[in-house]
């Protein structure tokens, strides 16, 4: 049975002439006629009574009509699903990012991408780059934001993209002292410090380490916003990534040296096919990146990573 097959018989159905049908559906009569034989031969009985000017259906007919309206119906809600996603009026775009990211860049994202494909459903998920990782190499994630690693090296099953290196600076509730700060200064400054596998807080601990000294801590184990939160009461500074504090409203201070950065990355598994949606949420991703960096509205501290 062909879907072909069921329009015709609808049609004889609506018109009970089989030449008007054929007029409708742009066809030959006889071609019309021989797949309407088929289908009855096909289903063991005749669908119409044919009698010189009348046709009529038979009780098989009347039982087929409704039953071929609703396949033809599925049918075509099947092709304009398919045909709303190809042409992004529909779809799905499952986004990964570090919390950190999710307060600064990836908004603004969202932002270009929704306006240019209003009925993509948006899915975003928080998380460290570890669980981030993870989630690609199942299928959990489409694509993701991911901190690069001291190595820089991502797992091979990765597709990455560098995206931008950002600094690491501190924010307080009062004005520092400078605007450029050793890490040293950092030494009899309780500081307001990430939880426990938080990659910022590894990173203000190596710096701290390296420097000769181990930091002390005014209140640890928030995330982003809730540090952010201990900032502005007072409790203490804390080490933030440069998008972060731009947009915080907090007095912040470089640090001088090689400081501490961090490089963010787009990745996608390498052996998993895009959809289109989220192959234009890539392409959304690095437009706008490019664009911030073309219109000098990077924050400073933040800059396209050097070419390797």
């Amino acid at each position: 049975m062909q879907l072909q097959q069921l329009r015709y018989f609808a049609a004889v159905a609506d018109l009970r002439n089989f030449t008007r049908a054929a007029e409708r559906l742009l066809v030959a009569q006889p071609s019309l006629s021989q797949q309407i034989r088929s289908l009855e031969r096909e289903l063991g009985g005749e669908l119409f009574h044919r009698t010189r000017g009348n046709i009529a259906l038979t009780d098989a007919g009347e039982a087929l009509l409704p039953l071929a309206r609703r396949i033809l119906a599925d049918a075509d809600s099947a092709r304009l699903a398919v045909q709303e996603t190809v042409q992004l009026r529909r779809g799905r775009v499952r986004l990964g990012a570090p919390p950190s990211l999710c307060t600064s860049l990836v908004p603004d994202v969202l932002a270009a991408f929704r306006a240019h494909h209003p009925g993509v459903d948006l899915r975003v998920s928080e998380g460290g780059s570890g669980d981030l990782t993870a989630a690609l190499g199942s299928g959990e994630l489409d694509l993701a934001l991911l901190i690069a690693p001291p190595s820089g090296e991502h797992p091979p099953g990765l597709a990455v993209t560098r995206l931008l290196h950002e600094d690491l600076v501190l924010v307080s509730a009062e004005p520092p002292p400078a605007r450029r700060i050793p890490v040293t200064a950092l030494r009899d400054r309780p500081l307001v410090m990430f939880r426990e596998g938080y990659a910022l807080r590894d990173s203000a601990l190596a710096a701290c380490r390296a420097a000769g000294f181990e930091p002390e801590f005014a209140v640890e184990g928030g995330e982003m916003d809730a540090v952010l939160g201990f900032v502005r009461a007072g409790l203490g500074p804390a080490v933030v990534p440069a998008m972060v504090a731009a947009r915080s409203g907090l007095p912040t201070a470089r640090f001088t040296g090689r400081g501490l950065g961090r490089t963010i990355t787009l990745a996608h598994g390498r052996d998993i096919p895009l959809s289109r949606a989220a192959e234009r949420m890539h392409a959304t991703v690095l437009g706008q990146v490019a664009a911030l960096a073309e219109g000098g509205a990077l924050p400073e501290g933040t800059r396209l990573p050097a070419a390797t």
